[in-house]
């Protein structure tokens, strides 16, 4: 029997303990990945006015290195997340963040914008960044758009229908404005995760399950794999990186 997203039990999520497992040290595939995001955010905004209104990271869980991506750029930063544990740590992180997440802010910090905040983010954190408990598949019926959003390991770590993952896709690109550059990243063939003894599902998606599910969304997009056997960690096969700008 397939596991969509309503069958999880989210409020049982242990985000300390997913934290310890996949964030206590700076992997290789994350640092990629962070890099790229700080890249396409910062050529963005080069080109254009140099900051917006409102960001959005949808389903942010407890990876606090998406916000931190989008610190320079914008005056608001909501992360949507639905599950309650993830909430609260999110809440208590956004008051004053463990250094564990200070490796990942060096990371972006090898450009100007990112520098520009100081060798330690937190007072703008706290000021940018607005917690919202929500679902991903609401966002379509809300009336709030964001400029700018991020989404990583959210659509195909959620569900392990492929129809679903194509939903939470959709759902978070409507989210966002027209012109709205974007970075989402997925796991590539993923089997599902455990966290603290108990499974979460996922689907195992590709780079043409990616293309496909963000047909008609964007046409300014660039699609990539991460990730070599040295690299991974135990469950999928690679990572996959989409970014570009929400067709207008």
């Amino acid at each position: 029997m397939t596991s969509l997203n309503g069958d999880v039990a989210w409020d049982d999520f242990n985000p300390r303990e997913y934290v310890r497992r996949n964030y206590l040290f700076r992997h290789p595939d994350d640092e990629e990945i962070l890099s790229l995001v700080r890249d396409h955010f910062s050529d963005h905004f080069r080109k254009s006015s140099g900051r917006v209104g409102s960001g959005i990271d949808v389903g942010a869980g407890p990876n606090l290195y998406p916000a931190l991506a989008l610190l320079p750029w914008c005056d608001r930063i909501t992360l949507l997340e639905r599950s309650l544990p993830n909430v609260r740590y999110l809440r208590e992180q956004r008051d004053s963040f463990g250094d564990i997440w200070d490796k990942f802010w060096d990371v972006l910090c090898k450009e100007e914008a990112y520098r520009a905040l100081g060798a330690d983010p937190r007072v703008r954190f706290r000021e940018a960044v607005d917690v919202r408990k929500g679902d991903i598949f609401d966002l379509g019926r809300r009336a709030e758009r964001w400029d700018l959003g991020t989404m990583f390991f959210v659509a195909e770590s959620i569900t392990e229908s492929l129809d679903q993952f194509r939903l939470g896709v959709a759902a978070f690109m409507t989210a966002l404005k027209p012109g709205a550059p974007f970075a989402a990243a997925f796991m590539e063939n993923s089997k599902g995760y455990y966290v603290d003894g108990r499974q979460f599902p996922a689907t195992g998606i590709g780079k043409e399950d990616v293309r496909s599910a963000l047909k008609g969304y964007s046409d300014d997009v660039c699609i990539r794999r991460l990730g070599t056997p040295d690299d991974l960690r135990e469950g999928y096969t690679g990572m996959i990186v989409a970014y570009g700008r929400r067709d207008g």
